[in-house]
């Protein structure tokens, strides 16, 4: 099936406190996205590695479409700087309306918040849900300890082995975009075998 990629949703730390390395690789990624042709949606505030990755979406040709639940908007982290901008209710919600319109997905790294939803991806790949290009930017090794766990829920039969090539682990934005570009969806959704067998 060809690539029908549009719109790539990146989940990330919205922290203002880290290493300069990681606002680097998420002001790249996010060049690199609105360079290829792609739009990004967000968490739609102007904190940490999301308003890195998404103002240079937007430098870049692409759109930015922000999604955030009502209490961080009343909170003030909104951006007026959307394209478009869909309040949730809650994080639920953000997390349904960020995968209704979205067709890949990119967790840089981030917080618990970053790994919760990046994990709910992962697990509807796993069963059948979507088909998206799902990558983890592995930026300073910042990940190496979570696919090290990864790796041990699969040796240990807490999962198929067919889970290890759900997602694809990306060492720099570069890698990560011309996986995307050359991403091709699964025909079909996994079978039970694929999914409970050893």
């Amino acid at each position: 099936m060809l690539n029908k990629i549009k719109n790539i949703c990146v989940f990330s730390s919205s922290s203002d406190y880290l290493d300069e390395i990681y606002y680097k690789d998420a002001k790249e990624i996010g060049k690199l996205i609105g360079q290829n042709g792609y739009n990004i949606v967000y968490g739609g505030s102007t904190l940490g590695m999301m308003w890195a990755c998404a103002s240079e979406v937007k430098n870049n040709g692409g759109k930015i479409y922000g999604v955030m639940p009502k209490r961080l908007v009343d909170m003030g982290c909104r951006t007026d700087n959307c394209d478009e901008f869909y309040m949730a209710d809650g994080m639920r919600d953000r997390k349904q309306k960020m995968d209704e319109i979205s067709d890949a997905v990119i967790a840089l790294a981030g917080g618990f918040g970053t790994l919760e939803e990046f994990a709910e991806m992962f697990v509807q790949k796993q069963l059948g849900y979507n088909k998206k290009a799902i990558v983890l930017l592995n930026t300073n090794g910042f990940y190496d300890n979570l696919i090290d766990f990864f790796n041990k829920i699969v040796d240990d039969k807490f999962a198929n082995n067919f889970t290890r090539n759900l997602i694809y682990v990306a060492s720099t934005p570069k890698e990560a975009i011309e996986y995307i570009n050359n991403y091709k969806e699964p025909e079909s959704a996994p079978s039970k075998h694929e999914i409970y067998s050893r």
